[in-house]
């Protein structure tokens, strides 16, 4: 099935840019990201509108499929820019060659922990994750208040999650049970045992985020975890009926980034882009309308959302070199030895 989705994508980005090389005296601009089509669709119809000669196409897909399908072209480059996944996949991707340097004009405004030490890529977003569930079926009293609570035998079968995968997100969040349990030897053992745990309790792994929300809201599973920003979305653009926990204990904050494929043909446009998705007024844009939270440091915060002015999320403490190293080896067992297996 991977085999065939893969080629599947590449007929489509294949279609895509001969559509417009044939029809289109644009410059076409491919963006892969796992933005979702909301954002996605606006910000191409607000950067076309500042670059009428630009024309945007954007692949919506998994982070992890974002850097698996820059990896495999890496020969014959099909994207321009690569917007949007954790911190630690363009990390990977900037160790195997595959991403241009670039530093943006607001690179001072970026913190040292949210950046490439070498300009390869930048953050754009802070995203932390949660416990989300079905507001109609679960009430604030009752819902999960921390990490350990979602494998209480009372939430069997009613947990759905993103497949981990082809999810940044979820590889995050499982990154971080296995650090949180990890002991001074450094075994990640006691983590796969709770990732056990919670796949005794999981009722179905589905293959997008989509999916997730709609089987959320059709009660076919009541709990789930997934990151904030597009559960405040969902429940607000979409009524879909939502409510959420960040876990007592503390939770992932990812840096969402953004970096420009190497070898792509459209440095100048690519480069334009980059600057215009993160400029102050986009940032306050994506702030307000898809409730993101920006990793620059010099947004005035009377411009932000009255609710991200003085956020006070408990931030779990990761140690993101070891998630950039082991989080594969880790997603691997965990298909191979984990998922499926936790009610054995």
């Amino acid at each position: 099935m991977k085999c065939y989705d893969d080629a599947m994508r590449a007929w489509i980005v294949a279609l895509v840019l001969l559509t417009a090389c044939s029809s289109d005296p644009r410059t076409t601009l491919v963006v892969y990201s796992p933005h979702g089509k909301e954002l996605l669709g606006e910000f191409e119809k607000r950067f076309e509108a500042s670059y009428p000669h630009v024309d945007v196409r954007w692949l919506d897909m998994g982070s992890q499929d974002a850097l698996d399908r820059i990896r495999s072209e890496k020969a014959n480059p099909q994207a321009d820019v690569w917007w949007g996944a954790p911190s630690t996949m363009f990390a990977q991707a900037e160790k195997e060659g595959l991403l241009e340097p670039y530093k943006p004009s607001w690179a001072e405004h970026i913190d040292a922990d949210a950046r490439s030490r070498n300009d390869f890529w930048y953050g754009t977003f802070q995203t932390p994750e949660v416990i989300a569930y079905n507001s109609d079926a679960v009430s604030a009293q009752e819902a999960p208040k921390d990490w350990d609570e979602l494998l209480d035998p009372k939430w069997k079968n009613k947990i759905i999650i993103r497949d981990p995968l082809a999810s940044g997100t979820m590889r995050a969040i499982y990154s971080a049970a296995i650090l949180r349990a990890m002991g001074p030897d450094g075994s990640p053992e006691p983590g796969y045992e709770w990732l056990k745990k919670l796949d005794a309790n999981t009722k179905e792994y589905v293959i997008n985020q989509t999916l997730l929300m709609q089987k959320l809201g059709r009660r076919e599973g009541l709990v789930t975890l997934w990151n904030m920003p597009d559960i405040e979305l969902q429940q607000t653009q979409y009524g879909f009926p939502l409510g959420y926990v960040i876990p007592r204990s503390g939770t992932p904050v990812l840096t969402d980034a953004i970096a420009i494929v190497k070898g792509t043909e459209r440095r100048k446009e690519a480069e334009a882009f980059y600057e215009f998705v993160n400029s102050a007024d986009s940032l306050v844009f994506a702030a307000h309308r898809f409730f993101r939270i920006p990793s620059r440091n010099d947004i005035p915060r009377e411009r932000l959302p009255e609710w991200m002015r003085d956020l006070n999320i408990p931030k779990m403490d990761m140690n993101w070199d070891l998630v950039e190293k082991k989080s594969e080896e880790w997603m691997e067992y965990w298909d191979a030895h984990i998922r499926g297996a936790g009610g054995l």
